[in-house]
Order: C-alpha cells, then structure tokens, then sequence
C-alpha cells in the first residue's frame, strides 16, 4: 500500500488527517480500522509530505481536487474519452504549477545559457506578471521551456498526479 493508498483508506474510514510540524494529526467519530492506523504509521512521512503545502502554497490535496475538475469538466461538458481527459487535466495541472511557480531571472542576462544581451542577441522577458519574468535569448527559450516542464512533471509526480497513473492512483 502507498502513501496515497493510506491516505485514501483513512478517509473511507471516515478519518479526517491534518498535520502539526512533523506529526499527522487523526480525527476520527469512531476508532479506525488497525489496518489504517498500521498504514498510517508505515507511511507517516510521505503523508504528512502529502499534506503539507508546497511553496505554491498548495497541498497534494490541492492540486488532486485541481486535476479532478479539469478532469471531471473535459469528460462530462466536452464528452471526451476518459485517456482524453487524463491527458488534457494532466497539461492543464503543468500550466498551473508552472504559472504558480515562476522562475524569475534578472533582466539583461539569459536564465539558460547565462549571456548577457549584445546587439545581436536580445534577451526578452518571458511571463506575464511583473517580477516573474525569466529573461531569455529567443533561441535558449525551448529548451530552458523544457527543463521547467520537466521540473513540473517531476513536481507533480511527487504528489501523485503522473500521466501515467491510474484514476485509482490519484486522491
């Protein structure tokens, strides 16, 4: 059983989960199962790095519920097939990390190749809010725009939302 398992299991047995520093906090109207509290325990660390928000200040759960919607939306509004919409819901979940996690550079330096801006080499701003900009020669922006989608994925991954899985993998 994986962490994401646990933390499904916990919640069919009606056990809501918080976290206070590195402890998992369990609430529950009735004691669980020992199979759940044993899952729990095995898989404390990876549920409480679960719970715990990134630095785009959003939880594993946060981006799980992020990527049912979209899911949930392009399936029952668009009438796409199910490897459609898992698909598209996973773009739209590394759209979002990455405009949630931006990788600012200073202006007049290239964040890829780290050159300055010559007369013949502009180094133009990329983004759209005002101090997030990462500053890039027009040929270093694919695959500067590669490695951050990588960063995404391996982001997303983490937490469980892969391209791979499954919907019985997700939370």
């Amino acid at each position: 059983m994986s962490a994401v398992q646990a933390l499904k299991a916990a919640r069919a047995a009606g056990v809501h989960l918080g976290i206070d520093g590195e402890d998992l906090v369990l609430q529950a109207t009735a004691p669980p199962p020992i199979a759940v509290v044993e899952a729990l325990s095995r898989h404390k660390a990876d549920i409480v790095a679960l719970l715990r928000p990134t630095k785009d200040g959003w939880t594993a759960e946060d981006w799980q519920a992020f990527y049912a919607e979209r899911a949930g939306i392009l399936e029952f509004d668009g009438g796409l097939s199910r490897t459609t919409v898992e698909a598209q819901a996973f773009e739209a979940c590394i759209i979002e990390w990455l405009n949630l996690n931006p990788a600012p550079s200073p202006a007049g330096r290239c964040a890829w190749c780290n050159g300055h801006e010559t007369d013949s080499a502009a180094v133009v701003p990329f983004g759209t809010e005002p101090g997030t900009h990462a500053w890039l020669h027009g040929e270093c922006w694919q695959p500067w725009q590669e490695t951050r989608r990588t960063e995404a994925v391996e982001a997303l991954g983490r937490i469980g939302i892969r391209s791979d899985a499954t919907p019985g993998e997700r939370t």
